[in-house]
């Protein structure tokens, strides 16, 4: 999944601001229930440290430091070379892979048992082919791809055979003879992984395998367990992503019950982020009214919808079965912000928090009479609340917000809006130096990304830093813009851009340059766009097709070619190259190379001995080792460049992954800033 990231340097140097020693207070980072009526906070995580602190939620009263601890520092065990030990609900066993083979350790006589046995290079038994892990399961999953049944008794996963994705090879220039990196790495339009789904009884031999077809161009989304651990419930799509299949499948027989169906016209986000109930499970979904509203689906295929109205970026988080209440957190009272609610049986929604806050970590008591949450936004400093479920009612437990905390110190960012084609509203947020005068010209600075529901525009408290300060004190005004794509309009400005991306994407953009140019204090001949990953993208898009607008632009780790990018992102969003060969010609980057008005020539060269600033400039960055865009994208865009005798800059971080790191995090950001010191105010770093 194409991402934007915030490197390892920019967050080694974000320090707080501070003119006095009470203007910030420091704040639990985590929490927990340890009963019906007593949360306990941390600051380190741990939960024995020694600020940390209990309060009781009827009258939000300290109980001062009740040490707990997880149950677990770590596992009992450590096969030799076992790869994600993961615990049995009971606790009595590990699973775990090994060789790409499926392995149990139990706990108590210490031994282990192999699974599975056909496990090598090719055949991947419980270990995730690197498609399902970037796209599907996620990096969180670190590759795995077995679960445990409920009664630690089975154990379902998927076996993956590679045979047909291609290899993709990544050079590290490393050591005295360097080496190279392999991937099977499906990019669009070519073969996927083959996929069997495996259940196995512990209590008996061998494995069921589950009545699906692995030749099947197709994808399966991640699994889940009924509770009684007798089905394994498997979500399915094809190729083209536009249709979702569920189904029940027996881990007795391996046979198949069909449960629910789900067509779009672009396509279907998997099923994520269930509750589950003895008689079926809620889930959010985005099929029907243009937003994302919440369903309960019973287990025989029953469906019926609680809510109405713009919800958006739904997380459910607890459901009330003898009410028929569901807590739920949504972007819904504004794109930009998400808060705490309840639907109730009726279908009436209630919110919990205030809709003025962004809201965070909310964490119900056990019997769900009180809950724990962040709230905060652009303006209010983090606080920590502990609260009634009931009406939302509650105190202030921990705030950032200190004594002699001055918000007229800080530059701090405003929300502002413009209204495109079609009547779409799109947020972004703005920065202005400190000692803002209308009557000057300020150039700008403008952060975007673009890629499909992935906002950049979120109402929460950022700690005044080097790094968000860093823009004011240079009289620069910053602005982090969104476009359609990012999903402020639910359905109708994501469906606008499938099979057509940097399309839609760009024209918002260059709307709000032509905003900002509108405005009396921007000086329109200096504003800069910068962005990482499908933002690069969309920067190099920018000053190709649009250097009127943008001038300048730094461009990292971008797509450059979608043929070039892993097949389900694409193509979920695209198609395949062979269904619509027009969407990704148009959507290539590349194509757009001649437009990009600065070359090598007698006046550039003249422009360049007087020292003369060039009036368009972009730089291009990536690292050589990033397995997720490689660097062969900016490798074919750079040639473009040559072919047609471009100027512009280049830097690479030898080993890079998709995200600059420590030392490379910190030249990121550092030469970063030279870039727009001189190109946006004509001078050099400090």
């Amino acid at each position: 999944m194409m991402r934007n990231l915030l490197f390892g340097g920019i967050l080694a140097a974000v320090m707080a601001f501070s003119a006095g020693a009470q203007e910030f207070n420091r704040i639990p980072s985590r929490w927990k229930w340890l009963s019906d009526d007593v949360v306990t906070f941390t600051y380190d995580g741990t939960y024995t440290d020694e600020q940390s602190f209990a309060v009781r939620a009827k009258d939000c009263k300290s109980m001062g430091r009740i040490p707990a601890p997880e149950r677990y520092s770590d596992f009992p065990a450590h096969p030799e070379g076992a790869v994600n030990l993961t615990f049995s609900p009971d606790s009595s066993m590990l699973a775990f892979t090994r060789s790409n083979d499926l392995y149990v350790y139990d706990i108590a006589s210490g031994k282990e048992r192999r699974l599975t046995n056909d496990g090598s290079e090719l055949i991947l038994n419980g270990y995730a082919s690197w498609v399902y892990y970037e796209e599907i399961f996620g990096r969180p999953s670190r590759y795995r791809a077995f679960w445990w049944s409920p009664d630690s008794k089975k154990i379902g996963f998927y076996r993956f055979d590679n045979t047909a994705v291609p290899m993709f090879p990544i050079y590290s220039a490393a050591g005295q003879d360097g080496t190279l990196r392999n991937t099977r790495y499906p990019k669009a339009g070519e073969p996927n992984p083959e996929v069997k789904i495996g259940i196995i009884d512990l209590n008996k031999e061998g494995i069921v395998w589950a009545d699906f077809d692995e030749k099947e161009d197709q994808y399966f989304g991640t699994p889940f367990w009924g509770a009684d651990s007798q089905e394994f419930f498997i979500a399915r799509e094809p190729r083209i992503q536009n249709t979702l299949d569920l189904y029940s499948v027996s881990a007795a027989d391996g046979s198949k019950k069909h449960i629910y169906h789900e067509k779009y016209k672009t396509w279907l986000d998997w099923i994520n982020g269930m509750l589950f109930t003895d008689k079926g499970l809620y889930m959010a979904r985005s099929f029907e009214t243009g937003w994302q509203q919440i369903y309960f689906l019973s287990y025989d295929g029953q469906l019926r919808r609680l809510t109405d109205g713009p919800n958006w970026r739904i997380s459910l988080l607890r459901a009330d079965a003898r009410k028929g209440d569901v807590y739920f957190t949504a972007c819904r009272d504004a794109s930009v912000r998400s808060c705490l609610y309840k639907v109730n049986a009726k279908g009436q929604i209630t919110a919990l928090t205030d809709t003025s806050m962004n809201v965070s970590g909310v964490s119900f008591s056990p019997d769900g009479k009180y809950f724990a949450a962040a709230l905060s936004n652009f303006t209010t400093p983090t606080q920590i609340r502990v609260c009634r479920s009931s009406d939302g009612r509650g105190e202030v437990v921990a705030d950032k917000k200190g004594p002699d905390y001055d918000a007229s110190k800080y530059a701090l960012p405003q929300l502002i809006y413009i209204t495109v084609d079609n009547g779409l509203k799109l947020p972004a947020y703005i920065v202005y130096p400190k000692n803002f005068d209308p009557s000057r010209k300020y150039p700008v600075h403008v952060d975007i990304y673009g890629g499909p529901d992935t906002p950049q525009v979120k109402d929460f408290w950022m700690q005044p830093s080097n790094r968000n300060q860093w823009w004011s004190e240079n009289d620069i005004i910053e602005v982090t813009a969104d476009c359609r794509a990012a999903g402020h309009n639910g359905r109708a400005g994501l469906d606008m851009v499938y099979k057509h991306l940097n399309t839609y994407e760009v024209q918002d953009f260059i709307s709000w340059a032509k905003y900002l140019k509108s405005l009396p204090y921007v000086d329109g001949d200096k504003i800069g766009v910068e962005g990482f990953s499908f933002g690069g993208t969309m920067t190099c898009m920018l000053l190709f097709t649009a250097p009127e607008y943008f001038h300048y632009g730094i461009a990292g780790g971008g797509v450059y070619d979608w043929i070039l990018y892993d097949t389900h992102y694409t193509e979920r969003f695209m198609e395949t190259p062979q269904t619509n060969p027009e969407g990704y010609r148009d959507s290539k980057v590349i194509k757009y190379v001649p437009e990009y008005p600065v070359v090598y020539d007698a006046a550039s060269a003249a422009a360049a001995e007087s020292g003369e600033i060039e009036p368009v400039m972009l730089k291009i960055t990536h690292g050589t080792g990033d397995d997720n865009v490689h660097f062969q994208s900016t490798l074919q865009l750079i040639d473009a460049l040559h072919q047609h005798n471009k100027k512009f800059e280049f830097m690479i971080y030898p080993d890079g992954m998709h995200g600059y790191h420590g030392y490379q995090g910190n030249h990121f950001l550092n030469s970063n800033r030279e870039f727009w010191l001189k190109y946006l105010c004509g001078k050099k770093a400090e």
